[in-house]
C-alpha cells in the first residue's frame, strides 16, 4: 500500500534509519571530512574505499565479526543465473580493509590507510553509519598504538572538539574471563553484562572466582587516571590472576608514553562491545559525553582471513557523532555573488552566464539567479543588463551601475565581496 502525500510530506518514503544530509549538514560533513584527510594525509596515510557489497564468508571466517553485528547484517544471494553467493552491504570497515591489503599489498609491506565509506547495519538508530577510519597494517607495535592514538586526538584539536581518550587491553578481560572455564558463549553473555555495569554480572564473577572478591571484581568496571591506575589494576590482579601480568605491563607502558608526551589518558578495565578480534590495547574517544571514535590492536585479523599473520591497528570516528559537535567556520567566501539577468532575452542570459564564468575564473564564487523561487538578498547582487552591470550591496536596494566585468571585479577587491 502506497504512503499519503500527507505521509510522504512526513517522511514516509525514506527508510527507516536512514538519514537525509541538508545543506548545512553537508557543509559540516565536507568540513570534518577534509580536515580528517589533510591530517591524514600530513602523517603519511593513503586514502582508500572498499566496495560496498562484499562476500558474506569474508565477515563469518573463524568469527572475525561478532554475532551481535551478524544478525544485523543486510545479507542476499548474488545470483548470477546458475548459482548464488551470499553477500552483504559492509557492515564494518576494517575487515575489508584487511581484505584490500591481503590482495594488494606484497608480503610483509607496511600499509597506512584511511578511508571515508559508510556501514550497514540494520537495527535502532541510524542504519548508515559514516566512518572516518585509519587502520596500519604491518609490525609497528607499539609506535602503531601510539600513532593511532596522537593522530585521532590531533583530528579532534583541528575539529575544536574537546575529547577525552580512553584505553583498554583486550588481553585483560580475556584472561580474566578465561578463569571463568565457562563456554564462550556464556563468556560474551558475562562480558555484556560487566559491559553494561549489571550488579548480576560482578556477582556472577565474583562467584566463579572466589578468589578475586567483590570488591576485586568491581576494579574491572572502574576506571582511573594513566599508568597509575594501571599499575594499581596490575597489583591487585596479577596475584591472583598472573595471566593480566603481560597484557597491564603492556598498557601501562603504553599510558607512561603517552603521559612522556603531555597527555594523560583514561584507563578501563572493559571498554568495546565487539571486542573478539582485537588483541592489544584497544582506544576509544569521547566528546561532550558521548562515544565519537573508537578502535586498537587486532594481529590475528588478517590471519583468519587468509593465513598469513600480519600485525595491526586502527580506530574509526563515527561521523554522523561528530557532525553534531562540528562548528566549521563561516563559508571563507562568503555567500556566493548573486548574478541575475534583467529581462530573459537571448541577449542578456547568454550575458549572464558568461559574467559568471568570468567572474568564478578570478576566484569569485557566483550563483545564477535561475527563476523567481531563487534565494536572494542574502549577499551582494550584480544584476545584468544589456548595456551595463549594476552591483548591489547585501540587502540593499540601490545598486552601483557598472560598464564591464573588470569593473565589478575590481570593486569586489576593494570590499564589496560577496558577504
Amino acid at each position: 500500500m502506497h504512503p499519503s502525500a500527507v505521509e510522504v510530506m512526513e517522511g514516509a518514503w525514506r527508510c527507516p534509519g536512514m538519514r537525509d544530509l541538508l545543506p548545512e549538514e553537508m557543509e559540516r560533513f565536507r568540513w570534518v571530512e577534509n580536515i580528517f584527510r589533510d591530517v591524514c594525509l600530513a602523517w603519511g596515510y593513503q586514502e582508500v574505499r572498499t566496495p560496498t557489497v562484499e562476500h558474506l564468508f569474508l565477515f563469518t571466517a573463524a568469527g572475525t565479526l561478532s554475532p551481535q553485528l551478524l544478525g544485523r547484517v543486510y545479507s542476499f544471494l548474488d545470483w548470477d543465473g546458475w548459482s548464488g553467493e551470499r553477500v552483504v552491504l559492509r557492515p564494518d570497515n576494517t575487515i575489508p580493509t584487511a581484505r584490500l591489503y591481503v590482495e594488494n599489498f606484497p608480503e610483509g609491506s607496511l600499509a597506512k590507510l584511511f578511508y571515508v565509506q559508510s556501514v550497514f547495519r540494520f537495527g535502532e538508530g541510524d542504519r548508515e553509519e559514516w566512518q572516518c577510519g585509519v587502520e596500519i597494517l604491518g609490525d609497528t607495535q607499539p609506535l602503531g598504538d601510539l600513532e593511532v592514538i596522537l593522530l585521532g586526538r590531533e583530528i579532534l584539536t583541528r575539529l575544536g572538539v574537546e575529547g577525552k581518550v580512553y584505553l583498554a587491553h583486550s588481553g585483560l578481560i580475556r584472561a580474566v574471563l578465561g578463569r571463568t572455564g565457562l563456554a564462550p558463549v556464556e563468556q560474551m553473555r558475562l562480558y555484556d553484562s560487566l559491559l553494561e555495569g549489571q550488579g548480576d554480572g560482578l556477582a556472577q564473577l565474583a562467584k566463579l572466582l572466589p578468589q578475586l572478591g567483590p570488591s576485586v571484581a568491581s576494579l574491572l568496571q572502574e576506571e582511573g587516571e594513566g599508568a597509575a591506575f594501571v599499575r594499581n589494576l596490575r597489583s591487585v590482579l596479577a596475584p591472583t590472576l598472573p595471566e593480566v601480568e603481560a597484557p597491564l605491563r603492556e598498557l601501562e607502558a603504553l599510558a607512561t608514553t603517552l603521559e612522556y608526551i603531555g597527555m594523560i589518558p583514561l584507563v578501563k578495565g572493559i571498554m568495546a562491545r565487539n571486542f573478539e578480534y582485537y588483541t592489544g590495547p584497544m582506544v576509544e574517544f569521547w566528546a561532550e559525553g558521548g562515544l565519537v571514535g573508537a578502535g586498537g590492536r587486532y594481529d590475528s585479523l588478517v590471519q583468519l582471513l587468509c593465513g598469513r599473520q600480519v600485525p595491526a591497528c586502527g580506530f574509526a570516528f563515527y561521523l554522523g557523532r561528530l557532525l553534531s559537535l562540528a562548528r566549521p567556520p563561516t563559508y571563507a567566501h562568503g555567500q556566493p555573488l548573486m548574478v541575475e539577468a534583467l529581462e530573459k532575452s537571448p541577449e542578456v542570459m547568454a550575458k549572464v552566464f558568461t559574467v559568471a564564468q568570468r567572474l568564478r575564473e578570478r576566484g569569485i564564487p557566483v550563483r545564477v539567479a535561475l527563476g523567481s523561487g531563487d534565494l536572494l538578498g542574502q549577499g551582494s547582487r550584480l544584476q545584468v543588463r544589456r548595456e551595463e552591470l549594476v552591483l548591489f550591496p547585501p540587502g540593499g536596494v540601490v545598486g552601483e551601475r557598472l560598464g564591464s566585468v573588470e569593473d565589478v571585479i575590481d570593486r569586489l577587491g576593494q570590499g564589496g565581496a560577496p558577504g
